[in-house]
């Protein structure tokens, strides 16, 4: 008798489209997204388009394009965990997109809470870059690290109340990690693991205390 998931087509399209709707490339422009509800009241809006949009390119609509081309030339499927490091000259041209991101916003003089979001998410490629040679660590619960560490971190700056955030964000978390595994991508400690990079990263780039850490270094 076959595992139900393999077999229950619904519960399979149902990860597969919390996976898709929830790509590591979308998550620095749902965090600015958040950061602007909460600050709403104190920017423009018309600066506030500006910096999403400008976000919106370099994480999310270039990387996609690069990861669509260099299939499409090398004839990639979607998910190869048997030899991984055939993806690694895309993941390159990804954090040289994010760099980019990083570049354009510092010479646009955007605040530095702001430039830290991508410089979560610029560390995070990097660390898994190198880690998913050996170990096939969760992306997407990296990404969703990187939100919950970004709502604890903020709370110091802005003086709001994260908890009903952290609640929907984490319980958001389990349903990823969940969908990961049933679709067969991660096993539970890849999941996990994933998303413990994700937070320390976060925390140690944005949070108050993470200035101490470098400063030790």
């Amino acid at each position: 008798m076959e595992h139900p998931i393999k077999t229950d087509r619904t519960l399979l399209g149902a990860a597969w489209l919390v996976s898709m709707a929830f790509t590591p490339f979308i998550i620095p422009t749902v965090a600015f997204w958040a950061l602007f509800m909460f600050l709403g009241y104190l920017i423009p809006i018309e600066y506030e388009l500006i910096v999403v949009g400008i976000v919106f390119c370099f994480t999310f609509a270039i990387p996609v394009l690069i990861i669509y081309l260099f299939r499409r030339i090398h004839s990639l499927v979607s998910y190869d965990p048997g030899d991984r490091k055939k993806h690694f000259m895309p993941c390159l041209l990804n954090i040289a997109s994010y760099a980019s991101c990083l570049l354009m916003m510092h010479l646009l003089d955007i605040p530095g809470y702001m430039i830290g979001i991508i410089l979560v998410s610029l560390l995070l490629m990097i660390v898994f870059l190198f880690i998913k040679l050996k170990w096939n660590l969760s992306e997407h619960m990296g990404g969703a690290g990187e939100v919950i560490g970004a709502l604890v971190s903020f709370r110091y700056f802005f003086g709001y109340n994260p908890v009903l955030w952290l609640c929907f964000f984490i319980l958001l978390a389990g349903v990823l990690g969940s969908a990961r595994i049933i679709l067969g991508h991660h096993k539970l400690s890849e999941v996990l693991f994933g998303f413990a990079v994700g937070l320390i990263c976060s925390l140690l780039v944005l949070h108050p205390m993470g200035d101490l850490f470098f400063y030790f270094i």
